[in-house]
């Protein structure tokens, strides 16, 4: 696995067009050749691609990267990249951010509804972690940093996602599981910059 950073100018930002959360997956998945095939697209082969806006200022962007491929060199921006240490992800715990798009499907309806309130998506966070992504998370440390929407306009279309960045302490419970998930990302809507897992080692639980 290989880690980047993007790091765009307030020119470059200009010369791309990034003007949404879409212009921002453009960008990104520009950056590799696309290996599926339209049937593995349709079946949900995993692109092999996450990322994570960090957002921006006067001065420019900022956006990580995780992905099983090295990307090409950018036309716009500066790009540094590094392999995943042997070893990383062998620690039993670590500190955690993620933004994620919170939802449940509705007994009813059969319909994705989105998570909304803080509560409930730290209450979700933590169900989804033990059952589906390999660890565990402490509530008492768990911090809802930011709820959002995201809009993308793509087509004609309108796309509708909720945001949800969460930071705190994971244990790992199910190693194979917590692998997979740091490297196929968690969640819904990881085309569009949701589910990456940002770690950080803990040789102490505590410790943050």
């Amino acid at each position: 696995m290989i880690a980047s950073v993007l790091h765009l100018s307030r020119r470059d930002c200009k010369a791309l067009r990034i003007t949404d959360a879409y212009s921002i997956h453009r960008v990104v998945y520009s950056l590799f050749d696309d290996i599926r095939s339209e049937a593995e697209k349709r079946t949900g082969r995993p692109s092999g691609i996450l990322y994570a806006d960090k957002g921006g200022d006067f001065h420019g962007r900022r956006i990580l990267l995780l992905s099983n491929r090295k990307p090409t060199p950018p036309g716009h921006g500066e790009l540094v990249s590094k392999p995943i240490p042997a070893g990383f992800l062998a620690h039993d715990s670590y500190g955690f951010e993620v933004t994620v798009n919170p939802t449940r499907r509705d007994s009813a309806s059969r319909k994705l509804v989105p998570v909304k309130e803080r509560q409930a998506v730290a209450e979700w966070f933590v169900e989804r972690a033990a059952r589906s992504w390999g660890f565990r998370v402490d509530p008492g440390r768990l911090e809802v940093l930011r709820l959002g929407v995201q809009r993308i306009d793509k087509d004609s279309h309108r796309l509708t996602h909720g945001s949800a960045t969460l930071k705190g302490v994971l244990s790992v419970t199910e190693r194979e599981r917590f692998v997979r998930s740091f490297q196929q990302g968690i969640g819904r809507g990881r085309a569009f910059g949701f589910g990456l897992l940002q770690i950080v080692p803990l040789a102490n639980p505590f410790e943050l």
